[in-house]
């Protein structure tokens, strides 16, 4: 994903994970590790007046906001009943734009962030919120495992057939993203012109209306 190995996709401190294996949510984050980011935030536009609410934020091992995200609509939990209706939602996932860089400790080099990075954080977060309704809990990791490689190769190769533009609008500008659809959502990603790459992830919620803009006040996320 513009990088040079898995390491560096990953290196941003993994997927956004919202719930646990058992359905049950994940506890939410406080808004501090927010509140520490050197970069702004984004979240839906004020044409979405649905609920808001934080997700959670990844951290370099010097504990540096990299990368956080921010829920909007029905907050999903895993259900492994395809008989009940699924929540509409739409995630959105800001990575901070950064070069390479020496890690935290001095011990390595951190590859530089994409919109790549935007896209399998995003296409991940997806997968966090989804159990086919067939597997078990014994088979769901496996299951796991599998789809989020398919996802770091799918983010790998944002020119690919499985890719396709859309034009939204971020901060009134219209911006291209890169887009796919799934039996499980939708996926995007694509750049701010405040220094950001913007993810996205939902379902439920179609992405062809959906705005962006920077969050003027992260705490009314709480």
């Amino acid at each position: 994903m513009e990088t040079t190995s898995r390491v560096g996709a990953q290196g941003i401190s993994g997927a956004p994970s919202m719930s646990t294996a058992e359905g049950v949510p994940a506890a939410r984050r406080t808004v501090d590790g927010y509140l520490r980011a050197p970069f702004p935030w984004y979240g839906l536009d004020e044409a979405f007046t649905g609920p808001r609410w934080l997700m959670q934020v990844g951290t370099a091992a010097d504990g540096a906001v990299q990368h956080g995200s921010t829920g909007h609509g029905e907050e999903p939990s895993i259900r492994a009943d395809d008989g009940q209706e699924k929540e509409r939602f739409a995630v959105v996932v800001t990575v901070a734009s950064s070069p390479v860089r020496r890690s935290g400790d001095g011990t390595g080099v951190l590859e530089a962030t994409s919109v790549s990075s935007a896209a399998w954080l995003a296409g991940s977060g997806l997968l966090s919120s989804t159990w086919p309704a067939q597997l078990d809990h014994t088979l769901r990791d496996d299951w796991l495992d599998q789809q989020t490689e398919a996802a770091f190769e799918l983010a790998d190769d944002l020119s690919g057939p499985d890719w396709s533009t859309l034009s939204l609008p971020v901060d009134g500008v219209p911006t291209s993203f890169h887009y796919r659809e799934s039996e499980f959502g939708w996926v995007l990603a694509g750049s701010a012109e405040a220094g950001v790459h913007l993810g996205a992830y939902g379902r439920g919620m179609s992405a062809y209306g959906l705005g962006f803009s920077v969050v003027k006040d992260i705490t009314s996320y709480e």
